[in-house]
């Protein structure tokens, strides 16, 4: 199935690849353009060091650097944001990309995956940075644990 509507930008920061997969998938729903961020400084592969770090991160509020930037942003009315759910909220490239740009008006649109912890704050998170935004409802998903047809019942409830 196929969604067509204005133009869309599927913006996604991924660590072990399950949001990666996932943001592919709604990329092939929605013809969005497809856009995965990084942190400028890339996070260690070691699993205890990258939950101590992002853990350390997310207390402090720490917005890393992003290795590039999305141009153009203001010709997409519909912003897809993906992200692993980090200590019960979006990871911090996440947090940088939402801060950096002005998103008022627009159409955001989350998507997570997690490994139990389901959606946290992280919609109540996006709200904050992104209170002129119009926040649509989110997709949850248990690690890459999700079918087309949970996607496709999602994308019809948000009506794309």
């Amino acid at each position: 199935m196929i969604y067509m509507s204005e133009k869309m930008l599927i913006v996604y920061y991924s660590h072990s690849g399950n949001t990666a997969k996932l943001a592919n998938l709604i990329q092939g729903k929605t013809n969005g353009v497809l856009c995965e961020i990084h942190p400028k400084e890339k996070y260690p592969d070691d699993y205890q060091a990258v939950v101590d770090q992002a853990k350390k991160e997310i207390a402090d509020n720490f917005k890393p650097l992003l290795n590039k930037k999305v141009d153009n942003i203001e010709v997409y009315g519909t912003i897809f944001v993906g992200t692993p759910n980090w200590w019960y909220t979006i990871a911090p490239p996440i947090a940088t990309f939402l801060s950096e740009y002005d998103l008022a008006g627009k159409k955001i649109i989350p998507f997570y995956t997690h490994g139990g912890g389901g959606a946290g704050s992280i919609e109540k998170d996006i709200a904050k940075l992104c209170s002129k935004s119009i926040l649509m409802p989110g997709l949850s998903v248990y690690g890459s644990n999700y079918s087309e047809s949970q996607i496709d019942d999602w994308l019809r409830r948000i009506s794309l």
